[in-house]
């Protein structure tokens, strides 16, 4: 098949792509670098032209209000464009509860990506994912000084961006699930606990204060971020990871 990686220079998107292609599809790359831009909608007809399956794997630069406009502009323009090329098939990547957290204005934003996909014209497959291993850093760095990083205690099912990939590919090769699968880890966790692992892993003396104010993830309420049915669940382990 002729798959249209929308975002497929990224993180994710680049590993979707490689994955594609040695499986024996066409899987082609599209983003800013090859002249498409999902708000303006530019570039989107000649991405979707021949192709039977679209990938989306844009993300909003901000998690702010101003994602809910990314968002909306953004699956406009590519279900648009799908539909009058005659695409079969569109994947996109969201979170695992997304739909649990309305406090977060990016996860509501996630939320009104999924239920565009589901209303638009074009059989859809959503992969949920949960938290990636490699955004543990980031998450670290908003609530930390010289001494001290301040987590909450919210229960996390943290999978690699790898695995992901994997999912999300193989997804993309399937048939429209009209529906969504989610995808985790192999292994639950409290965040502050994640943060002591890695911190230790690297040699890092700082101390982890559990602090459930601390970051965006203390607008999580109980167990939103871990997958509650069916679940893909992938294999490598968190400090199998950080040990790479």
């Amino acid at each position: 098949m002729k798959i249209a990686v929308i975002g497929g220079t990224g993180r994710i998107g680049s590993q979707v792509v490689d994955m594609l292609n040695g499986r024996g599809h066409e899987a082609v790359p599209h983003s800013p670098s090859t002249g498409l831009d999902v708000l303006s909608g530019q570039g989107m007809p000649e991405a979707m032209e021949g192709a039977d399956v679209v990938v989306n794997l844009t993300n909003s630069p901000t998690f702010d209000e101003a994602s809910f406009e990314f968002f909306q502009k953004s699956m406009d323009n590519m279900l648009q464009a799908a539909d009058a090329a005659g695409v079969g098939h569109a994947v996109i990547l969201s979170i695992v509860g997304v739909d649990l957290v309305p406090e977060l204005d990016y996860y509501r934003a996630k939320t009104l990506q999924e239920d565009l996909l589901k209303a638009g014209p074009v059989p859809y497959t959503i992969v949920r994912s949960t938290q990636f291993f490699e955004f543990m850093d980031a998450v670290m760095s908003w609530t930390s000084d010289e001494d001290t990083v301040r987590l909450p205690a919210t229960p996390v099912q943290p999978i690699a961006a790898a695995d992901i990939a994997a999912a999300v590919a193989e997804a993309a090769a399937g048939a429209p699930l009209q529906g969504t699968r989610d995808v985790a880890g192999p292994e639950v966790f409290t965040l502050d606990e994640l943060g002591r692992i890695t911190l230790a892993a690297r040699g890092d003396s700082r101390a982890v204060v559990t602090d459930d104010t601390a970051g965006m993830f203390a607008a999580i309420k109980g167990d939103a971020l871990v997958p509650k049915g069916e679940a893909l669940i992938a294999k490598t382990s968190y400090r199998e990871w950080l040990a790479r």
